[in-house]
């Protein structure tokens, strides 16, 4: 479980941290600045928020409007003097609201009966279907793109397993050699927006990564039959069948692999009978 602390009193911060040195399983991240909370909200799912209300740069409401944004299950606890605040937190859904400083185990209470308990953390909204056609579905509905191609680059993405993948290469897979170059980075430029604003309004923009002139998809956000076959082989729920993307032409390579991958297993179980 990922906690974020996030109060610009550093001293109070300090007590936050040494109430929650304790607290086992968890992977605790204190920041005085709501700003930088909220840039490493971008880069890891945020199971609790333990926020204060009135800070500069960013409220504490502001901030866990964001936070819900990026994971629409996070546990937010306000520790704050401001209780006029309330009904604000309230209406963002908050786990819990303590008066500072707070009894010495009200914080503890709250963290033991979250709004969205920690078992909420093993079901994954995004399932990425990969054997046979592609499909990428959200809450068991199949994702609907303005464009087409905007399904293709996230095929893509999930076909790379994790690793950055570069403008350039994203058009040398969908278009190969066909027309004016200057005109497929424009259309890219078009399917990334597309995609960023499709998985916002869904609420799960937290899966993939932008960079400048690269994206890529953040695997542990994702369900995927291939990665669960490929980390558990003949103990996987799925099963590869000989067929992968079959839709895209530049799936070619890995499926090759994959059935490289599938040979293997057949012979180590022969081996062991």
């Amino acid at each position: 479980m990922n906690i974020l602390a996030v109060d610009d009193d550093k001293v109070f911060l300090e007590k936050i941290k040494a109430n929650l040195s304790n607290t086992k399983g968890s992977e605790c991240f204190f920041f005085d600045s709501s700003l930088a909370a909220l840039a490493k909200a971008r880069e890891i799912t945020v199971d609790v928020a333990i926020l204060d209300i009135k800070m500069p740069e960013l409220s504490g409401i502001d901030l866990g409007r964001y936070l819900t944004e990026l994971n629409p299950y996070v546990n937010l606890i306000y520790l704050t003097q401001h209780t006029e605040y309330a009904f604000d937190a309230l209406k963002l859904h908050a786990s819990g609201y303590i008066k500072k400083p707070g009894k010495k185990d009200e914080l503890k209470n709250e963290l033991e009966n979250l709004r969205y308990p920690e078992s909420r953390k093993k079901y994954k909204r995004v399932f990425a279907q990969t054997f046979g056609d592609f499909e990428l579905f959200v809450d068991g509905t199949p994702v609907e793109f303005k464009y087409k191609r905007s399904k293709e680059v996230i095929a893509l993405l999930i076909n790379n397993k994790g690793a950055q993948t570069t403008n350039g290469e994203i058009v040398a897979n969908l278009w190969e050699d066909e027309g004016d170059p200057d005109k497929k980075f424009s259309y890219l430029r078009n399917l990334r927006q597309d995609i960023h604003n499709t998985f916002t309004n869904l609420k799960i923009d937290d899966i993939i990564v932008k960079q400048r002139g690269s994206i890529s998809i953040v695997k542990d956000r994702i369900e995927c039959d291939l990665y669960d076959w490929l980390e558990n082989k003949n103990d996987s729920k799925y099963k590869y069948l000989g067929d992968y993307m079959n839709q895209y032409s530049w799936s070619e390579f890995m499926h090759a692999e994959l059935d490289e991958i599938s040979y293997d297993m057949w012979d180590e179980e022969d081996e062991d009978q």
